[in-house]
């Protein structure tokens, strides 16, 4: 990684963290551009990111699989209208084969900190790699770790006095027999709402520790019959049709989250429609029924999560947790509920958490303190000043609540490309955003989250404590990928 000669403008020692689809893409556009000076640093064994972590029972994609994809390499055999984990993980290593990105990999190889040399103008990444230490030194940095990568573990008083079984859905212990057990479930996200019906019917019993109620519409995911199968490889243009309408159909849901919330009304009748359908017993209904507006938190999708908390076996909690004791549970009204093991369905660390690794820029700037200090902020969730030649992708306000993520990383793809040619082209050593264009886009930003449904209430991970929505872009897909095609190198000042 580290060449005896120094770099130049043309091959730039570039370091990737992180190996999912965002890591993936980028590879794959770096050797599109004839740049092969890159390594991917990956903490795990084997590539996927999100998609190799979270394997729990049911685990599924609430976006189209024709549309979670990439662009450039569409699957003409997805199982499924909604792709599951193994396939969506299964796609990814075929990309990485296919692109031959496999050997820029670094298995095991955790970055712990990266710090920019300001008289030298390089980065010292620092590794752990299988416990050793090591170091190396890159022109450009490229964190693609993602937000969804660090599972968020409840703080809860006495959790670590629970002599039974305890682990986070993104980590599942597959060895450990649920069969016959009590089991308690905290938490009712996404994760939970895909685990919690393919558990249901081997457990004893089960408690689901619920917060706050989630949105729930219906789920189709339906198998793609042979006759797609055949036409979407023999005629590739009808993929392409299908993808396509997918994508404006999602599209049009961002006029009710950014534009006009009222218009949120007509999903929140139909679901609570479907709510009532699905769960006769009034009591269990109630406690189902979400207290704000729909879209504020994230919409879930499932066709069988309202059926399995309608069985025998299962009790949904609203109580709050006061503690957890050695044999189990106990909730704010003093009800003791025994369980062999917790599985915590609670996230994962996005917000008022700092960076995913330590990053020292510009005079030492600290990146995690400036997160934990104004909530994770950056330019279109790629740049951010004084990290110079510091980049990300799926950063800070760049999630979705409507559309594939798939698209945005793309996007982000394309825009850091664009920073390399401009690099390139003027013979810098770095670009460094300006402070002032950072201040004032994310002034516009917030500004624009104002009128969307995620600043409506109610408090989710899409925000921080004190109710800034950085997680979520405030507007359509489209036009982030027009304003992220190409660089305005006004917004960045150069060391040559």
């Amino acid at each position: 990684m580290t060449p005896a000669s120094p770099a130049t403008p043309a091959t730039p020692r570039i370091a990737i963290v992180g190996s999912g689809f965002a890591g993936i893409g980028m590879a794959i556009r770096l050797q599109r551009m004839g740049i092969t000076s890159f390594t991917i640093y990956e903490a795990a064994g084997d590539i996927g990111g999100t998609w190799r972590d979270n394997t729990y029972p049911g685990a599924t994609c609430d976006v189209p699989s024709h549309l979670y994809s990439f662009s450039f390499e569409p699957n003409p055999a997805w199982s499924h209208a909604f792709g599951g984990q193994a396939e969506i993980f299964a796609y990814l290593k075929h990309c990485a084969r296919k692109y031959d990105v496999d050997r820029y990999v670094r298995y095991n190889a955790r970055v712990s900190a990266a710090r920019f040399d300001d008289t030298r103008q390089v980065w010292h990444v620092e590794l752990d790699v299988n416990g050793v230490h090591e170091s190396i030194e890159a022109d450009v940095v490229i964190a693609a770790s993602g937000p969804l990568s660090r599972p968020a573990m409840p703080r809860i008083a006495g959790l670590e006095r629970f002599e039974g079984k305890l682990f986070h859905s993104a980590r599942w212990d597959h060895a450990y027999p649920l069969e016959g057990k009590r089991v308690a479930v905290i938490g009712t996200g996404a994760s939970a709402v895909q685990f919690v019906p393919q558990i249901q019917p081997r457990v004893a019993h089960l408690d689901l520790f619920q917060r706050t109620a989630p949105w729930v519409m219906p789920k189709p995911n339906k198998p793609i019959g042979s006759r797609a199968h055949w036409l979407f490889r023999n005629l590739p243009a009808t993929q392409f049709f299908v993808r396509s309408a997918m994508y404006w159909q999602h599209e049009s849901r961002a006029i009710a989250f950014v534009v006009n919330p009222k218009l949120m009304k007509f999903p929140m009748k139909f679901s609570l429609s479907y709510l009532e359908r699905r769960v006769k017993d009034p009591a269990l209904r109630a406690k189902l029924t979400p207290n704000y507006r729909f879209g504020c938190k994230r919409v879930l999708l499932s066709s069988d999560y309202y059926p399995a908390l309608g069985q025998p076996n299962v009790d949904v909690v609203t109580s709050g947790i006061r503690e957890i004791v050695a044999d189990g549970i106990v909730t704010e009204d003093g009800a003791h509920h025994r369980a062999d093991a917790i599985i915590c369905g609670t996230g994962f660390q996005v917000n008022d958490v700092g960076a995913p690794f330590d990053v020292t820029g510009l005079d030492g700037a600290d990146l995690g303190a400036l997160w934990l200090r104004d909530g994770p902020e950056a330019y279109f969730g790629v740049s951010v000043a004084n990290f110079p030649n510091f980049f990300m992708i799926a950063g800070p306000n760049t999630g979705l609540g409507h559309n594939s993520m798939i698209y945005m990383i793309e996007s982000q793809v394309q825009y850091i490309a664009d920073c390399l040619r401009v690099l390139r082209r003027r013979n810098a050593r770095t670009m460094n955003l300006r402070a002032d264009v950072q201040r004032d886009f994310n002034a516009r930003l917030q500004a624009a989250m104002q009128h969307s449904v995620w600043t409506s209430g109610c408090h989710s991970w899409y925000q921080t404590r004190s109710g800034k929505v950085t997680a979520l872009w405030p507007g359509f897909t489209f036009s982030f990928r027009k304003r992220t095609r190409r660089v305005r190198p006004h917004d960045y000042r150069f060391a040559p």
